[in-house]
């Protein structure tokens, strides 16, 4: 088996890659910076059993993207999973912060979805699913979140539209939105209030707790089953209820 992770260097990424990580399966960790944290995953993969390999590539280029598929097609005939994990992590209002940055974070977050999906598909197949990782950004309005927000709500609607497209060739795609989890993105985003987020998120939970890494990965394990033939371009939230 074979499962390629954009962003899969830290975070849910990461949490995914060690969670398919067995004897035998390739675990593709794309990064675009860290190279100490896509090294730390790829010997948490390593430990678990699995055969970790780093594209270091920015996935916000339709060139990245190719990069990215690229390398994987150089190792495996077939790509079982495949998950957009990536994003740029950027506070502020969408008024004051720059055009550039608003636009780089739609490309990783949202379009890159398309790059990466298109490249893929020639060794994609018939059992075949994409992921896309998404947020309550999307769908609530929170406080210094428009860029990331507005880019993910885009990137659930491609979903839809790209499930479509490649229902024929057996492929599935959908979206897997958690609740808050405690991530470095989410440290970077809110370095100040991260833990009173976190910590609010859990008290108002109905499980009582909150979400954690380790139930996003459980998601999509399961999600990636052969068998759920019939789960094509839904959004599977992953929040204890809290949404509801």
């Amino acid at each position: 088996m074979a499962i390629c992770i954009t962003g899969g260097s830290s975070g849910l990424g990461r949490g995914i890659a060690e969670r398919f990580a067995r004897t035998g399966t390739d675990v593709f960790i794309n990064y675009h910076a860290n190279d100490a944290a896509a090294d730390e995953a790829a010997a948490a993969v390593e430990a678990a059993g699995g055969v970790p390999h780093l594209v270091k590539a920015d996935v916000g280029t339709a060139e990245g993207c190719a990069e990215v598929i690229g390398a994987v097609r150089e190792k495996v005939d077939r790509l079982d999973q495949l998950v957009h994990g990536a994003a740029k992590a950027q506070t502020g209002s969408l008024l004051e912060m720059s055009s550039a940055d608003l636009r780089e974070s739609i490309a990783v977050n949202g379009i890159a979805l398309v790059d990466l999906v298109r490249e893929a598909l020639p060794i994609m197949g018939e059992g075949s699913t994409v992921f896309y990782l998404s947020s309550r950004g999307a769908r609530f309005v929170i406080p210094s979140y428009g860029s990331l927000g507005t880019a993910k709500a885009l990137g659930e609607h491609t979903v839809r539209y790209l499930a479509r497209e490649v229902a024929s060739q057996g492929v599935r795609v959908m979206t897997v939105a958690p609740g808050a989890v405690d991530t470095a993105a989410l440290r970077a985003m809110f370095p100040d209030t991260y833990e009173e987020r976190l910590e609010a998120a859990a008290k108002a939970n109905p499980m009582g707790r909150g979400v954690t890494v380790e139930d996003c990965a459980a998601l999509v394990e399961m999600l990636s089953n052969p068998e759920l033939t019939m789960v094509q371009g839904q959004t599977i939230t992953a929040d204890g209820g809290a949404s509801l």
